[in-house]
């Protein structure tokens, strides 16, 4: 993502955060965003499984 596209989007983010707001309030939708756009680049590149292989991976996780 362009630097100025994320400084836009960070104030954007700000803007909208309510008055009593903390640091950790403002990580925690940093982080979000963060994976939301590092999600969708790995969508943008292929980079998906199936929700029955998500399914399955889960499944194998739990044992």
């Amino acid at each position: 993502m362009q630097t100025a596209m994320i400084k836009t989007e960070a104030h954007h983010l700000i803007d909208a955060m309510p008055e009593g707001a903390t640091w950790d309030n403002l990580m925690y939708e940093i982080n979000f965003m963060a994976q939301v756009h590092e999600g969708l680049a790995d969508a943008e590149a292929g980079r998906v499984i199936s929700t029955e292989e998500l399914l399955k991976r889960m499944e194998s996780w739990r044992k």
